[in-house]
């Protein structure tokens, strides 16, 4: 790296506008149906950031090569990609090609867009925008090819690192993961309990029973407020099946009823249940001292704790034989349905409460492990991106103005002779 920055310090970089030394294109309207009735290899890349901004793949291709592309319009305008091959962008897409590659690098116009692109967008929240006119005025430092292509080599080294390194971590995540949920599901299991119940007492056979969580439950399972939802009134929180995010907590952002009905409070280690939709089945522990209310589309159960721990019923309710039962049990459709009476009927293993608790114990353990780890690998995502980043722009700086005083001496020097 010091190399390089060596290299700079001598170096003699023209700064020349994107439209001067590059053709600057849009790509056309693709519709969904378009997508669907021309299926093929080649993709169409438009404005999305998923999936390298590939949103389908047609028989043709309006390209073939090496290009920058960027995003024109909405969230993610200025958003620039590298493509090589044959492909095609839709009309929310723009497209740069050098017209001398042999003095100016595709992925050298790339990494300088990266971080100059965004400078340029406009339009705020509304409807962000970065036009082709626009572009075209983007002035870009251009340094001898040579160097060009050693600084994107070294760029490439750091991206290569960076994407293994998201992968790697992914892949510890997910290990993780599958890890804890084998653990859990053999805790839980008949036969690993059934023997937790012999050992609790000598001389004493302690026998596992089934129940269902209407036999454990303090009342009838219960449907939540038909409240509407305002802003956040700072006292009273509204829960919604939006709100309850993959990993069994609640989202950040927050939502107050217009109404708040007593019998729609929750209490501590209340359990929620999702009832309809693409997240039927999902559910929920209220473990927070806030003030909350329920939604209409969410289920309560209130666990008789003579019988059962709230926290060991929650462990049971998100095994595989739970996760069995939502999928057997939802009604088929475009809106997936469980009612209070259905989740009433899932059955789970009681045993003394003294057990209950060493599993609760050994499952909050794994719980938390997991729970660190997944705050620590986007950390440690974050910082690798970031010292990238810090290397990307140390790497592209260039001074304009020292190209001005190179001329002038080089101005002086053909006056003397």
């Amino acid at each position: 790296m010091s190399k390089i920055y060596e290299l700079l310090k001598n170096e003699k970089v023209e700064w020349k506008k994107l439209g001067e030394v590059c053709n600057i294109k849009r790509g056309r309207v693709i519709s969904k149906i378009y997508l669907e009735e021309h299926k093929g290899e080649f993709p169409v890349y438009s404005s999305q950031t998923r999936n390298n901004g590939e949103i389908g793949r047609i028989s043709t291709y309006d390209f073939d090569g090496e290009f920058a592309t960027w995003t024109t319009d909405g969230a993610y305008a200025g958003t620039v990609f590298y493509r090589n091959g044959k492909f095609s962008v839709t009309n929310i897409c723009g497209l740069i090609e050098p017209k001398d590659n042999k003095k100016l690098s595709v992925k050298f116009i790339v990494y300088w867009l990266q971080i100059e692109a965004k400078k340029h967008v406009k339009g705020g929240s509304g409807n962000p925008k970065l036009m082709s006119n626009v572009v075209e005025r983007i002035k870009i430092p251009i340094p001898s090819i040579e160097t060009q292509e050693k600084i994107v080599k070294t760029l490439d080294k750091f991206t290569n690192y960076v994407t293994e390194l998201q992968s790697e971590l992914q892949s510890e995540l997910q290990s993780r993961t599958k890890q804890y949920e084998y653990y859990r599901d053999m805790l839980l299991s008949e036969e690993y309990l059934n023997k937790l119940s012999c050992h609790l007492e000598e001389n004493r056979l302690l026998k596992l029973e089934w129940k269902t969580l209407d036999e454990i439950s303090v009342g009838s399972l219960s449907y939540g407020s038909g409240a509407s939802a305002i802003d956040y009134d700072g006292e009273t929180r509204y829960i919604r099946i939006t709100d309850i995010n993959d990993s069994g907590g609640l989202n950040k952002e927050k939502a107050s009823p217009n109404v708040v009905e007593a019998k729609y409070i929750l209490n501590n280690e209340d359990i929620l249940f999702a009832r309809s939709g693409s997240t039927v089945g999902k559910n929920y522990i209220h473990l927070i001292n806030d003030k909350c209310i329920y939604a209409g589309y969410l289920i309560r159960l209130i666990v008789n704790r003579e019988i059962a721990l709230p926290k060991f019923v929650f462990y049971c309710l998100n095994t595989n034989r739970y996760k069995i039962f939502v999928d057997n049990t939802k009604s088929r459709g475009s809106q997936p349905n469980i009612n209070a009476k259905q989740y009433g009927s899932f059955k789970i293993p009681i045993i003394p409460i003294e057990i209950q608790n060493k599993v609760v114990e050994i499952l909050d353990k794994f719980r938390s492990l997991l729970a660190d780890t997944k705050g620590l690998l986007p950390k440690e995502i974050e910082q690798r991106q970031k010292q990238y980043e810090y290397y990307r722009e140390k790497l592209l700086t260039f001074d304009e103005n020292s190209v001005k005083r190179e001329r002038e001496r080089e101005h002086i020097s053909l006056i003397r002779i």
